[in-house]
């Protein structure tokens, strides 16, 4: 009677339920590695859109939470995000062309240098070092995705000056928060920790010019290649204009003039593809100003911070901290809101074929039409494969 229990026992709790074999060591890594990956966030996602480029797939970059930079086929993630889609998976877990092992620290930004010989692609990170890496490199990578990582070394390596206090002593390396490319005359400008923006020369890797004036650090900076200008977005609350050249600040912005935004910050500037308007994105909305006239064309509230947005013609993109898409007119009306994957969005970009890619927390990108549609929604594998 004993023996017939003990084998319908056996029949009921299959070998996979047997706690004998119980790896303690493994289930814990598995629960970390999950943790890890639901926490992690993609602070900038830009596609590499060059008409010249003889690869017609679609790729996008993207600087991680992790320190890493990766590089993602778009019509491998819109295979395995219809492949999850069939099994109603929320997000595809996609594993990239290349990823490398970029900043000791939180990967904040990453840019394409659109060098017709060698496109470079750049990234900045918490650890103050800006790096560019050969961007053919990265795509014809033959290492094996598990053996990825340090397997390429970057073509530049710039590092933020440390400031000499008394008696020699060194301050910590300014953070890189974010980095704009000004094509014009070769250089990358930095919008640091240390309430200052750099300039570096590309072709020496010599930094060119220190813009200081902010109140305190730099979330964001952008070019006005046209008149030899760059806007910076600090946690000061305002937004500053100043010369390339001389390094000047010519014009101070307020984009929040509420009293009950005393603490506001601008998070996010951007300049149109005519170098005639500015929008600024702050801890309590959107502002556009017209760099022609000096004035203030609208004010915005919105119910999170705003914090990254871009120009599509007259019109305005921005996400923040909601799940939502929005696209404005340059007058402030808002013409939609399109629910997006990230809980928390911090940058969406756009494709020259009208493609917008939205990327945030939980390393979640949404990929997202010219006309609305979700294309493909995927979730980044980072170091940790």
């Amino acid at each position: 009677m004993a023996t017939a229990a003990a084998a319908a026992a056996a029949q009921s709790h299959p070998a996979s339920m047997d706690a004998r074999g119980w790896d303690d060591a493994s289930y814990r890594r598995g629960i970390l590695r999950a943790l890890d990956l639901s926490s992690r966030t993609l602070f900038r996602a830009v596609f590499f859109d060059n008409s010249n480029d003889p690869d017609p797939d679609v790729v996008l970059a993207a600087a991680s939470s992790d320190g890493s930079l990766a590089s993602f086929s778009l019509s491998s993630c819109i295979s395995a995000g219809s492949a999850a889609s069939q099994v109603e998976t929320a997000a595809a877990l996609v594993d990239p062309v290349c990823i490398v092992h970029a900043h000791s620290g939180p990967a904040y930004d990453v840019r394409f240098y659109p060098d017709p010989q060698q496109p470079l692609l750049f990234s900045c990170g918490d650890d103050g070092r800006i790096r560019g890496w050969r961007w053919h490199e990265m795509q014809s990578c033959l290492v094996p995705l598990s053996l990825q990582g340090d397997h390429l070394e970057p073509a530049l390596d710039l590092v933020n000056p440390q400031h000499e206090g008394p008696w020699g002593a060194r301050s910590p390396i300014p953070e890189n928060n974010a980095i704009a490319i000004n094509k014009q005359d070769g250089s990358i400008l930095a919008a640091a920790g240390d309430a200052c923006a750099y300039c570096w020369d590309v072709e020496t890797g010599k930094c060119k010019i220190k813009f200081k004036g902010h109140a305190d650090y730099l979330h964001s900076v952008a070019v006005r290649e046209s008149n030899h200008q760059v806007v910076t977005g600090s946690e000061d609350g305002t937004a500053r204009i100043w010369d390339c050249r001389s390094g000047k600040c010519t014009q101070v912005i307020h984009p929040v003039k509420s009293k009950a935004f005393d603490s506001s910050w601008v998070s996010c500037v951007a300049i149109d593809a005519s170098e005639s308007w500015l929008a600024c994105g702050t801890s309590s909305g959107i502002s556009v100003w017209s760099l022609l006239s000096n004035e203030c064309i609208f004010n915005l509230d919105c119910h999170a911070p705003v914090q990254d947005l871009l120009f599509d013609k007259n019109q305005i993109l921005a996400v923040g901290a909601e799940p939502v898409l929005s696209r404005l007119t340059i007058n402030g009306t808002v013409l939609s809101q399109i629910k997006c994957a990230p809980q928390s969005a911090f940058s969406v970009s756009m494709h020259s074929s009208g493609i917008a890619a939205v990327a945030g927390y939980g390393g979640l990108v949404d990929v997202i039409s010219e006309v609305g549609s979700h294309l493909c929604t995927f979730r980044s594998r980072g170091l940790d494969k």
